[in-house]
């Protein structure tokens, strides 16, 4: 049966996390991932975003709205051509 454990863990000054599972046998194969937490000041998972926030932030998407509606107006009229 899976299991699911959730722990919270400081980053060590040299880079380690240390965590304590004494439920788990030893020996026994785990997968661990590692989510950082957001500083303050960042959104973090299940803070509120902005759509608006997120227009042109990244490679490749429109940097303004008025960019976003030409190309969705473009292609809307390709597929009525």
């Amino acid at each position: 049966m899976l299991q699911s454990i959730k722990q919270h863990a400081v980053v060590q000054p040299d880079g380690q996390i240390v965590i304590y599972v004494p439920q788990l046998k030893p020996g026994t194969h785990a997968e661990v991932t590692v989510v950082q937490q957001a500083e303050s000041g960042e959104s973090g998972p299940g803070e509120d975003v902005r759509f608006s926030s997120l227009v042109g932030s990244c490679r490749g998407m429109f940097a303004t709205p008025e960019e976003a509606d030409a190309f969705l107006t473009r292609e809307r009229n390709a597929w009525d051509s």
